[in-house]
């Protein structure tokens, strides 16, 4: 449509998509949208033969979206291929999703291992629970996020470091001190 848009104007007339207009740029943000329908539609049937639920199908074709736009922010070549190299990225998304899964399956396995490991007795844990809420709301914000993300999320230390962006021996510092505290007031309430 815009070749026949530009055949049909003269030489004189600026011609629409060119970002001169600037109330044109606001009226169509489709054009910067590095998918189009159907290679969206290719997207989306990747990450749901993938196993990807239904409700997770709009996140995934972001993600596609974004990385394409990564790349060629980041001045990489734009692939040849933008609906191949799509499908694939869409079906890399897929197997994270899978992995992210059987993480969390494997974390709550462990958690309920735990749990009958500390209380045999089927013992009602929910005193424990509060009291370790409480405790993280008394950490200091740097210690209660790396706890979140060491006990919770299941990260690694390299990991943690790395996305805050801080030394692992600085994770290792408020892992350690934060875990004291919190042994310290768990101790001192009596819970454990």
């Amino acid at each position: 449509m815009l070749l026949r848009g530009r055949a049909r104007r003269g030489p004189e007339t600026p011609r629409a998509g060119t970002g001169d207009d600037p109330l044109e740029a606001a009226a169509e943000p489709d054009e910067a949208d590095p998918l189009d329908a159907a290679q969206e539609r290719r997207v989306r049937a990747v990450l749901a033969l993938g196993g990807v639920p239904q409700a997770d199908l709009p996140d995934g074709v972001q993600q596609v979206r974004l990385r394409l736009l990564e790349r060629a922010a980041s001045g990489r070549e734009a692939p040849r291929d933008v609906s191949a190299w799509a499908a694939v990225v869409a079906s890399n998304l897929a197997m994270d999703w899978h992995r992210a899964k059987r993480r969390q399956e494997r974390l709550g396995e462990r958690l309920a291992a735990l749990r009958q490991h500390e209380h045999p007795s089927g013992e009602d844990t929910s005193v424990l629970s509060v009291a370790v809420a409480q405790g993280l709301d008394e950490l200091p914000d740097a210690q209660r996020q790396v706890v979140v993300l060491r006990f919770y999320a299941d990260l690694p230390v390299r990991s943690i470091a790395e996305q805050l962006g801080v030394p692992e021996g600085t994770v290792k510092s408020r892992l350690h001190t934060a875990v004291r505290a919190l042994r310290t007031r768990l101790h001192e309430d009596e819970v454990v």
